[in-house]
């Protein structure tokens, strides 16, 4: 939680630095919620490029969310529809992080305690975020970048990420969009970051069907 917080802090930060009034700050922390997303949309905004730019750059940085609900939604398939919908607001990548290890595939006929460990880790999480979020707009223009805390950001989404590097698609990707991202880091408007979310997913998933081939081969 205080890995979250801070890297709530660095995005209220980076939306106040940008330009953004306060209830703009505000309303995309409690809205929009996706901290990546945020961070990516956020420079193409102070730049003013189209809006479809910016909507198109949001969405496939935070299209790993698909997945993450296609992986959970049968788990919660008892529930109603609306119960479902207020659960996907809180998902997160600490959620699939930590809920397959508890409740494998295996289980999904077994609905007991799912929604209790669920709302246990996405509710924390939430308040976390927003508290360090909310913390970054009304103290951003005052605290000095040499706190580092960007940084201690940083390790607390590596924390999380890395135990989801689960097999060798997963590892194929992440390697394929760091290296896209370091070598698109010129490109304006943070298009290298677009660029290595697409590079990477389309990897991981040929390496995936690779497999899954040879698999059933064998």
């Amino acid at each position: 939680m205080p890995g979250i917080f801070a890297w709530g802090m660095v995005t209220g930060m980076a939306m106040v630095k940008a330009g953004m009034t306060l209830w703009q700050a505000l309303g995309m922390t409690f809205i929009v919620f996706a901290g990546s997303a945020q961070l990516a949309a956020v420079p193409l905004i102070a730049a003013n490029v189209p809006v479809w730019v910016v909507f198109a750059t949001a969405l496939v940085v935070n299209l790993r969310f698909v997945i993450f609900s296609a992986l959970l939604g049968p788990h919660f398939a008892h529930l109603r529809w609306y119960k479902r919908v207020w659960y996907g607001y809180f998902n997160a990548d600490i959620t699939m992080g930590l809920f397959p290890q508890r409740f494998p595939a295996a289980s999904m006929d077994k609905p007991e305690g799912k929604v209790g460990f669920f709302t246990g880790i996405g509710y924390p999480n939430w308040c976390a975020w927003q508290a360090g979020s909310v913390a970054g707009i009304l103290l951003g223009s005052q605290i000095p970048p040499s706190w580092g805390v960007g940084y201690a950001g940083t390790l607390a989404l590596l924390a999380i990420a890395i135990p989801l590097i689960v097999n060798a698609a997963a590892l194929a990707g992440v390697a394929v969009a760091a290296t896209v991202a370091i070598a698109a880091a010129g490109l304006p408007y943070r298009l290298g970051l677009l660029l290595a979310v697409v590079v990477g997913m389309a990897v991981a998933m040929a390496v995936d069907t690779v497999l899954d081939r040879k698999g059933r081969r064998a």
